[in-house]
């Protein structure tokens, strides 16, 4: 981040220096004990495996078994090449290096770990975390690797490239088309996914995330056999409404995404406005949905997507207008060299 002509611009060392500190956060969460035991395996990464297409499960409990022969020396290797990464990427000299291993582990680590952040099962919201953290680090990484390239405006090849809005807009849009898939394009779908973090967090966070689960289900009619009958918040969030009640809320939810997706393409104002959107609601998701990345659980490997899509949205703010001219004379300039 460089000052000039008196405001702060954002540089692509900016976006680096952060997924540098963010990798030797997940190597020190790595470093917690209970990480060096099975739990590691039964606990984080065969829950992501359920519900998942076999192409998925299959690679993922191979990787928990290989895993579980020697939890120890594995989960040192995880942490050992997570701070490596971080260190790399800080260290200027080494960042390309960095930026590039950082790719190829993310995306690993997005495939084995977080089972394509349930992409493929079809049950996932930006709410709970999706798409995955790692593959967020890896869009990042190559959204801000160096580049020798002279262009006619001096500090043009210094900002995080201009195609990161695409990406932005592909997955908020995503987001929208997930939260009417069925099974999960209800309050009470909703409602479940909130509370079932309740337990394993903080108690502030659980009582925070029972509070907003049980106004959620709120928004849809109970069925008739639970009218009249006083709950406590808890049983609010988790009872069942009746088919269709409260989709307005579903609705809302999946145009606003859209609208924050889609506005990134308009100059100005306005694309800064779906910046400033997607990144508060990004806040909210991290606190409600992703309970902070489960930081304080002692088995969290990341702190989620929340400050992932923050940190998405400064580099957007940073990087050139997206301009479909420009993708155009690109595209032209590849051809033309390819035939010559």
């Amino acid at each position: 981040m460089v000052l000039g002509r008196g405001k702060v611009r954002i540089t692509k060392r900016t976006i680096q220096i952060a997924l540098g500190v963010l990798w030797l956060l997940d190597g020190a969460l790595q470093l917690q004990p209970q990480m060096f035991t099975s739990n590691f395996a039964t606990q984080v990464i065969a829950p992501a495996a359920q519900g998942q297409p076999r192409l998925v499960s299959g690679v993922m409990h191979f990787a928990i078994r290989v895993f579980l022969l020697h939890p120890a020396i594995f989960n040192s290797f995880i942490a050992i090449t997570q701070l490596g990464l971080g260190v790399l990427i800080l260290w200027k000299r080494s960042v390309k290096l960095g930026l590039i291993l950082s790719i190829g582990w993310g995306l690993f680590v997005w495939y084995v770990g977080e089972g394509l952040g349930g992409l493929a099962s079809g049950h996932t919201l930006l709410l709970m975390g999706a798409p995955g953290a790692a593959l967020i680090y890896a869009i990042l990484a190559l959204g801000v690797m160096p580049s020798k390239t002279k262009q006619a405006n001096g500090d043009d090849a210094k900002r995080p490239a201009y195609w990161l809005a695409a990406v932005w807009a592909f997955l908020w849009i995503m987001g929208a088309v997930y939260i009417l898939l069925r099974g999960q394009n209800s309050v009470s779908d909703i409602s479940s996914m909130i509370s079932a973090n309740a337990s394993s967090v903080l108690g502030w966070l659980g009582s925070l995330d029972i509070h907003v689960a049980s106004w959620v289900n709120g928004l849809g009619t109970p069925t008739a056999s639970m009218t009249g009958i006083h709950m406590s918040m808890a049983q609010m969030a988790q009872m069942q409404t009746q088919p269709g009640s409260g989709y307005w809320f579903i609705l809302l939810m999946a145009i606003i995404q859209i609208c924050i997706g889609l506005a990134v393409f308009i100059p100005g104002l306005a694309r800064k406005l779906a910046v400033a959107a997607g990144m508060f609601l990004a806040l909210i998701f991290w606190f409600i949905g992703q309970s902070l990345g489960g930081i304080f659980t002692g088995l969290a490997t990341d702190p989620s997507t929340g400050p992932l899509f923050i940190l998405l949205g400064v580099a957007i703010l940073g990087s050139l207008e997206f301009k479909f001219e420009k993708i155009y004379s690109k595209g032209m300039q590849s051809i033309e060299s390819f035939l010559t």
